[in-house]
């Protein structure tokens, strides 16, 4: 006799069929393991004082990072494996390898102020990344509420890139580095909207002058990476605060939560 909990079933037929096991898709989670230890490897570049590739590692992890969801809805792969896995890689690429790379590069020279900066930008990673899992049902799609955790990890990395190359040695900015841990932490877990784009589509038409833009992008880039790549986060980084403004300016609502589950779970999160 066969148990619901059995390996086998057996049909109407008499047929004995074999429940089929459930795997993991390797595509989007190859993606979401390069991704991981690209964070590892900023981790052992700063510990060896390579912060030059340290930094590059964040940033290599954040095109990694966008490029594992994408492949999973593409290829249909999607999994609830693969999104537990993308939240641990997060918050280790984008959480603690930030944190300790600004704390190896400047904020050691500040004795407990440096580890508490460093704790709390981690921490705020964490608190970021805990809110986004239970709040993916009732959040706009439009919009992130708190800037991005890999955002926020292009802010000390893309400051410690950009100072490395100008030759600047990190105790001698090393409060300019608090300032900045701080508030890469905090605006993570303020319920500032930051735009998602998530609303682009990538399989329709453009208008050929979109490519071209899209080319000069690239070659502006390339003209100082490390400048223009900061340069474009730190705009970022300050563009959820002009549009809370403006919302609240115009007396529109601020709060990104668009639909209703329960009540409960919905407390502390408008604004």
């Amino acid at each position: 006799m066969h148990n619901r909990n059995d390996s086998q079933n057996q049909s109407q037929d008499g047929v004995v069929v074999r429940k089929r096991r459930k795997g993991i898709y390797i595509l989007p989670n190859l993606f979401t393991l390069a991704a991981l230890f690209g964070g590892f490897y900023a981790v052992v570049m700063a510990m060896n004082g390579r912060f030059d590739l340290a930094a590059a590692g964040v940033f290599c992890a954040m095109v990694l990072d966008s490029l594992d969801g994408r492949v999973a809805r593409m290829t249909n792969t999607q999994s609830a494996f693969g999104e537990q896995m993308d939240s641990l890689s997060d918050m280790v690429s984008f959480g603690a390898a930030p944190a300790l790379i600004a704390y190896e590069w400047g904020l050691k020279g500040l004795g407990r102020w440096g580890w508490i900066a460093a704790f709390v930008y981690c921490a705020c990673a964490a608190l970021r990344l805990a809110r986004f899992n239970v709040n993916t049902g009732v959040v706009d799609k439009r919009w992130f509420q708190g800037l991005p955790s890999p955002a926020a990890a292009a802010l000390p990395a893309g400051f410690i890139w950009l100072a490395n190359d100008l030759g600047i040695k990190g105790y001698e900015v090393q409060w300019v580095m608090f300032a900045v841990a701080l508030y890469a932490g905090l605006t993570m877990v303020t319920n500032v909207p930051f735009y998602s784009f998530k609303d682009v589509q990538m399989k329709k038409s453009v208008p050929f002058a979109v490519i071209v833009l899209i080319a000069l992008g690239i070659a502006v880039i390339n003209i100082h990476p490390p400048i223009v790549l900061f340069g474009l986060f730190v705009v970022y980084g300050v563009s959820g605060y002009v549009v809370y403004g403006m919302r609240k300016a115009r007396g529109q609502q601020t709060s990104m939560i668009s639909t209703s589950t329960d009540e409960p779970d919905e407390r502390g999160l408008h604004k």
